[in-house]
């Protein structure tokens, strides 16, 4: 079979996953950008994970992300469960949550998935529970990193949602970032055990020649360099939350970016060390393999 299909997927993969990276170098000073880039990265995720599980696993993923997402996002501005009570500025809502919401959770999500596979296990068809739980459970906070830098900056600066009650964190409650782990950890969870139950046999290898897991953990990493250029390019005033208590921008762009460091780029630096491990060590056990392969027939043939 000819590799040219695998290859030409590889390289359109390769060529999105550098066009989204210059997008998240750029979405710190170019304005409007960052929808672009959200799109661009839910497409990578449709291919990639198309690659990776097949169309309808990554169905199964944007489906239970855009429900999930969406009647718990509502459910919270009416009831204040499992955010907190706040609500979004501007248009373009679906019921009263703005349609790049949705989005916007499969873009990091997916990104999240990869880092969280690759530093505790992918989930496959009769995963280990340990596995299945637990990868999900570290993808929850590996996505709940970005938003602990995200959200001050579009919120309390930005204003595109509002804290109706502030919070302590620059207009931020603690129960956001409690519900976004609950969240994400839901629809992550219904992926994992769709893998579990339909994914691809633990006998088959991820097709590596179209697909890799560096280009997430990229990806992810990559999305902390919009916060070092906003450290640098962002206005300095006071703003000030529903709450009235007042803020210095130039000490949430600080935050956000210590934060970041310290989060999202910690976890992608494990991912890739983690990478580099494995690929490192991969050699040693496949020779060991086909020692003991071509080992088995000697004990298994009948002595004379």
């Amino acid at each position: 079979m000819s590799d040219t299909p695998r290859s030409n997927r590889l390289t359109t993969l390769w060529a999105i996953t550098i066009v989204i990276g210059l997008g998240l170098v750029l979405n710190g000073v170019i304005p409007h950008i960052g929808l672009l880039v959200i799109l661009l990265q839910v497409a990578f995720a449709l291919l990639h994970g198309a690659q990776r599980y097949g169309w309808r696993a990554i169905w199964v993923f944007v489906a239970a992300g855009l429900v999930i997402s969406n009647i718990l996002e509502n459910l919270s501005i009416q009831a204040g469960f499992p955010f907190g009570h706040y609500h979004y500025t501007g248009g373009g809502k679906l019921f009263l949550v703005p349609w790049f919401i949705g989005p916007a959770y499969l873009a990091t999500g997916y990104l999240a998935w990869i880092v969280a596979t690759v530093l505790l296990g992918d989930v496959r068809r009769n995963s280990h529970w340990l596995t299945t739980i637990g990868t999900p459970v570290i993808a929850a906070f590996a996505m709940t990193a970005w938003d602990l830098s995200m959200d001050p900056r579009a919120s309390t600066i930005g204003q595109t949602w509002i804290w109706e009650n502030g919070g302590g964190f620059f207009g931020v409650p603690l129960g956001n970032f409690l519900g976004w782990t609950f969240t994400v950890y839901l629809f992550m969870q219904v992926f994992a055990l769709y893998l579990r139950s339909r994914g691809p046999l633990p006998t088959a290898e991820p097709d590596r020649t179209g697909t890799s897991d560096l280009q997430g953990v990229l990806l992810y990493g990559l999305t902390t360099v919009s916060f070092f250029t906003t450290l640098f390019t962002g206005d300095h005033k006071t703003v000030t939350d529903a709450a009235g208590h007042s803020w210095q921008t130039a000490d949430i762009y600080e935050t956000s970016t210590l934060v970041t460091v310290y989060g999202m780029f910690f976890i992608a630096a494990l991912a890739l060390l983690r990478i580099a491990q494995q690929r490192t060590a991969a050699p040693a056990p496949t020779a060991a393999a086909g020692a003991t392969k071509r080992a088995e027939p000697e004990t298994l043939r009948p002595s004379a």
